[in-house]
């Protein structure tokens, strides 16, 4: 895997480059939203109270998502920035700080799910015993095993920003296969091996992920364009972390707040049921076939812009957003329009009960409205990273987010019921969108400026 061929991001057919770069990413993300879904279709076929403990627990994988965030960007970037400036031993060392940085941050994440298993499920204020049980047993293994999962995402970063996106997708493939051959078996039971419910499912999970991780550690040490010099046994630099912060943090902050609004909103959205629960965990991991694929296409894009801007190229840097955005324009109505039009029959792939299928006809419609501008808003957000500005889609997103959970308690009470909490959903991600690509517009324009008119017409 060490002689994957790179895409050179420096030089050469702007939209070919990307594309190159991208495609394979986009079908990474592809294949660990099969990670959730495959779950979700196999655990559907236990029912809806089964699916809901999956819902609450998960919330907590999601929450896992700012620790990743925040080494993978701040190490992202700033190797991107050494890399397009040639300076490749000062790339590798800002890899090594934020794997030990995730590594750190990710066993301590474990520690606080395993020993608060039982308060953390609480929360949800989940109704049926076993319901609350399951939640429990899920979010023991995958929260506690978390480490797998968030280091993952940290190697794919630093590798995708080389200008190699076939190695995460072969490594996640390869996982993704072990988990379809894992989780019929340990769910369901086969032979001697007991029939394990939801648990099987959680340990199907950390396995696939145990097993990307592993071959992830063997690329590294064949690797030669950036993890060969890393060893995470050193001693962290205390620069290059501050350096790892200042850039990750903002997203950091950004994915924790945005998780933290979702799980007081499934919070709302259990005063509706269980099932409510359930259609809200399925909904969003359909929703995800286009959020998902974007920020697949926004970790290229900042892998481009990262290397242009450390290469001191803001045009050709411009000129990729500018073809990411009509990208992501076509890619966003494509989803928008399957998920109003092809609600019913999608959502009856994973729940089939007929209490449910209404309620996951409504969440689709009327997230569908938003996911063309979902997809604008992450496209444009890797954008802004790639060149170091982590703050203003952090921004964004803290204040359009946070606006979701007074709008969602004002229309919930009223004869939207449980429909006014996705409309929340749906209004605040159409504002997100349309501002972000503003701030960003408006960004392109005075960088232009200020480096002189060859990059302002560029």
């Amino acid at each position: 895997m060490a002689r994957t061929r790179t895409v050179n991001l420096l030089e050469g057919n702007i939209f070919s480059s990307l594309a190159r770069l991208a495609v394979p990413i986009m079908a990474t993300s592809l294949l660990q939203m099969a990670y959730n879904m495959i779950d979700m279709i196999w655990i559907g076929r236990l029912g809806a109270d089964a699916v809901a403990s999956i819902g609450a627990a998960g919330m907590y994988g999601w929450l896992s998502q700012a620790v990743a965030t925040l080494a993978r960007t701040g190490g992202q970037v700033n190797a991107g920035h050494r890399l397009g400036a040639g300076e490749k031993h000062e790339a590798a060392q800002y890899a090594q700080n934020a794997l030990q940085l995730e590594v750190g941050l990710s066993v301590a994440f474990g520690l606080v799910m395993a020993l608060f298993t039982g308060p953390l499920i609480g929360f949800f204020r989940l109704n049926g015993a076993q319901v609350i049980k399951d939640a429990e047993s899920y979010l023991l293994i995958t929260g506690g095993l978390i480490l797998f999962s968030t280091v993952n995402q940290v190697f794919t970063g630093l590798i995708t920003v080389t200008g190699n996106s076939r190695t995460p997708f072969a490594v996640t493939a390869v996982g993704l296969v072990l988990n379809i051959v894992l989780d019929p078996l340990l769910i369901f039971g086969l032979g001697p091996l007991p029939a394990m419910g939801v648990t099987g499912a959680a340990v199907a999970t950390v396995l696939a992920q145990a097993l990307v991780t592993l071959l992830y550690i063997l690329y590294a040490r064949r690797d030669t364009h950036l993890l060969c010099d890393v060893n995470i046994l050193k001693r962290p630099d205390a620069k290059k972390m501050r350096d790892i912060l200042r850039i990750g943090l903002p997203t950091a902050v950004q994915s924790a707040l945005f998780t933290s609004i979702s799980m007081v909103l499934a919070r709302t959205v259990s005063s509706f049921g269980d099932t409510a629960v359930a259609v809200q965990k399925v909904g969003g991991q359909i929703e995800s076939i286009s959020w998902m694929t974007a920020e697949g296409f926004g970790a290229a894009l900042n892998s481009f812009v990262a290397q242009n801007h450390g290469a001191g190229n803001f045009a050709r840097a411009k000129r990729g957003f500018r073809d990411s955005l009509i990208v992501m324009t076509v890619w966003g109505v494509f989803t928008s329009l399957l998920l109003i039009l092809g609600a019913a029959p999608i959502f009856r792939i994973f729940i089939r009960e007929a209490e449910a299928l209404p309620l996951g006809v409504d969440y689709l419609k009327i997230l569908g409205l938003s996911q063309l501008f979902s997809c604008i808003e992450i496209m444009t957000g890797g954008a802004f990273s790639g060149f170091g500005k982590t703050l203003p889609p952090s921004l964004n997103s803290i204040v359009l987010t946070s606006a979701r959970i007074p709008m969602a308690m004002v229309l919930s009470s009223t004869a939207l019921g449980l429909n006014g909490i996705w409309w929340s959903i749906t209004v605040s991600s159409i504002l997100k969108g349309v501002v972000l690509l503003t701030l960003f517009l408006l960004f392109l324009r005075r960088e232009g400026r200020r480096r002189g008119p060859d990059a302002a017409s560029a």
